[in-house]
């Protein structure tokens, strides 16, 4: 369970740090945590990796819908 939490963290955080990395900084923090290399953690990494997709495309998505089937859109 520990390695499901800390990939979804370091999924998560996987966006700022690519941006940080390819601008030469902070060289000393990975992206992807070698040392806690498992199933379970790749899972949650691909998870917290994902989110802000699944946020932007299911929430734009779900918000259109309901706003038509209720007749605010016509």
């Amino acid at each position: 369970m520990e390695n499901l939490l800390w990939g979804i963290w370091n999924g998560i955080t996987a966006w700022p740090l690519l941006i940080i990395h390819l601008f030469g900084a902070w060289g000393r923090y990975p992206i992807y945590d070698l040392g806690r290399d498992s199933g379970w953690y790749q899972f949650g990494f691909l998870i917290g990796a994902g989110s802000p997709f699944l946020g932007l495309f299911g929430g734009g998505m779900r918000g259109s819908h309901a706003g038509r089937q209720r007749g605010q859109y016509a």
